[in-house]
C-alpha cells in the first residue's frame, strides 16, 4: 500500500519548516502564477501561436519538489509545463519569447509552448506525446548511475500517464537498476476531459508503483510544504542509492485542458472548480506564513509585485525581440 503523508505536514507547528523554506516555496509558486495568468490573457488576445495548457492551481507540486532538487538535478516535463520550467529556474525572458515563437526564445522559437527546454538548468524539456517525459528520465538517471554520480533525475506526468507503455517500461526499469529517479504524478483527476474514474479503477494512482517493487507516497498536492517534505525524503533515498519512489500529489487544475476557455466541453462542474480553489495553494501557504510569523503581508506583497514588474518587463523583451530567419530553418535539424 502506498504511504499517505499529506497529514503529516497539515500543521505549521509540526512541520517546522525554515522560514527560508517557506519563502523559496512561495516565490515559485507565485512566479508561476503570474507567469501563467498572464499567458493565458495573451493567448486569448490572440496573440500566442499554437496550444496552451496552464499550470494555474498545480503550483504546490513545482514548488514543492523543485525546492528540494540541486541545481544539476534533472527533470522531464509534460505538455503542462510551464509550471516545472518557471520553478526550475528557466528566464521568464525566454519562456515568453518562445511562447511568441521569437528567437530569443528557450528554443530559439522552434518548440513553442509544449517543448521548453534549458539543459544548462537541468530542463530537460516538456513533451507533448503524453509519458514521453518518462523514458527520457530514466536515462538521464542510468547516465547519473553510469558515470558515479550523485544528481538525480525528475519525471512528471499525469494520472493518465500510467496507462501509456513508456511509463510502465520505464517505471519497470528504474526499479529492477535502482535509478536515482522520482516519479512525480500530478494527479488533477482528469486525463483531458475523462475523470480518473473512467480510465482506472483505482483511487491512488501510487498504488501501481508496487508492481514494481517501488515505495509510493500520496501527499496533499494543494500543499506545497507536504510536497516539499516528501520530496526531500525521497531525493535523499536516491541519492544514496537505494532506488527510485513514486510521488502521487493530488492537485487540481483551474483552467481548461488547453487555454483559459477550452472547447467550453461541459465535463466539470463550476462547483467543482470552485471546492478546488477554496483550498488554493498560494493562499494556505500565505495562511500558515502570517499565522506563525515566517512572513509579513509586506514581505509576501513585495513577493507578487516584483514578479509583476518582472513579467511585464520579459513580455515587452519577447515581443520586441525578432523572429526566427527563414534562411536559418536548417540549423540544428539531423538525420541519421
Amino acid at each position: 500500500m502506498a504511504q499517505r503523508a499529506s497529514k503529516k505536514s497539515a500543521d505549521p507547528a509540526a512541520n517546522q519548516a525554515s522560514a527560508q523554506v517557506v519563502r523559496d516555496l512561495h516565490e515559485r509558486m507565485v512566479r508561476i502564477r503570474l507567469f501563467e495568468t498572464e499567458a493565458g490573457k495573451l493567448m486569448e488576445a490572440g496573440k500566442l501561436p499554437g496550444f496552451l495548457h496552464l499550470y494555474v492551481g498545480q503550483e504546490a507540486v513545482a514548488a514543492g519538489v523543485m525546492a528540494a532538487l540541486r541545481d544539476d538535478d534533472q527533470i522531464t516535463s509534460t505538455h503542462r509545463g510551464h509550471g516545472h520550467a518557471v520553478a526550475k529556474g528557466v528566464s521568464f525572458r525566454h519562456m515568453y519569447s518562445e511562447l511568441y515563437g521569437r528567437v530569443t526564445g528557450a528554443c530559439l522559437g522552434r518548440g513553442g509552448s509544449m517543448h521548453i527546454n534549458d539543459v544548462t538548468l537541468g530542463m530537460l524539456g516538456a513533451n507533448g506525446i503524453v509519458g514521453a517525459g518518462v523514458p527520457i528520465a530514466v536515462g538521464a538517471a542510468f547516465a547519473a548511475q553510469y558515470r558515479g554520480e550523485d544528481n538525480i533525475a525528475v519525471t512528471f506526468f499525469g494520472d493518465g500517464a500510467t496507462n501509456i507503455g513508456s511509463f510502465h517500461e520505464g517505471a519497470n526499469m528504474a526499479a529492477i537498476l535502482r535509478l536515482p529517479v522520482l516519479f512525480i504524478c500530478e494527479n488533477n483527476g482528469y486525463a483531458e476531459f475523462t475523470p480518473q474514474s473512467k480510465h482506472m479503477l483505482i483511487t491512488d494512482v501510487a498504488e501501481r508503483a508496487a508492481s514494481y517493487g517501488m515505495p509510493s507516497v500520496i501527499v496533499d498536492g494543494m500543499d506545497a510544504l507536504a510536497v516539499h517534505e516528501a520530496t526531500v525524503e525521497a531525493v535523499a533515498r536516491a541519492r544514496a542509492g537505494e532506488g527510485p519512489v513514486f510521488i502521487e500529489a493530488k492537485t487540481y487544475r483551474y483552467y481548461d485542458h488547453q487555454g483559459v476557455k477550452g472547447l467550453r466541453h461541459p465535463y466539470r462542474s463550476q462547483e467543482e472548480v470552485e471546492e478546488w480553489k477554496a483550498r488554493d495553494a498560494i493562499d494556505l501557504l500565505e495562511a500558515r506564513a502570517l499565522a506563525d510569523g515566517t512572513a509579513t503581508r509586506a514581505e509576501l506583497d513585495d513577493t507578487w509585485q516584483r514578479t509583476r514588474d518582472e513579467i511585464a518587463e520579459a513580455i515587452a523583451y519577447a515581443e520586441a525581440s525578432p523572429l526566427p530567419d527563414p534562411a536559418d530553418l536548417l540549423l540544428n535539424v539531423y538525420s541519421g
